[in-house]
């Protein structure tokens, strides 16, 4: 009995320690430092989480019977390489991938493509 009533409070401390949660930890070298105090070290910018750039051209699609015509826009700095690609839904009409189109930034291009008969499925592709 003597032996629980003096770890008591190492027990009540190691539960507390144990349900904080991870983030609200204080870890060290987290302390925000004026940039001109000192230089930063080499480690210090691998640290820092990228920030997502936005990325990516938006495109209209428009199919008229067997005609395929979509207009992408890139409102990013980033440039873009979009391909159409146009499947049709005959067996025996042949499905067309395009050419990736560059797409820079404030610039917008036309994509066009056909089928003999309809069309089944049409879809744009992004890389940069």
């Amino acid at each position: 009995m003597r032996l629980s009533r003096r770890f008591a409070p190492v027990f009540a401390a190691v539960a507390v320690v144990l349900a904080v949660p991870h983030d609200a930890m204080s870890f060290p070298h987290t302390e925000r430092v004026n940039e001109g105090s000192r230089p930063a070290a080499a480690g210090e910018e691998a640290r820092k989480p990228a920030v997502p750039q936005p990325f990516g051209a938006e495109c209209r699609i428009t199919v008229t019977g067997s005609q395929v015509v979509a207009y992408c826009h890139n409102p990013y700095v980033g440039t873009d390489h979009v391909a159409l690609h146009v499947e049709c839904a005959r067996w025996w009409d042949i499905d067309t991938d395009g050419t990736p189109v560059e797409v820079g930034p404030a610039m917008t291009v036309r994509l066009t493509g056909r089928c003999w008969k309809e069309v089944r499925a049409v879809w744009i592709t992004h890389g940069k």
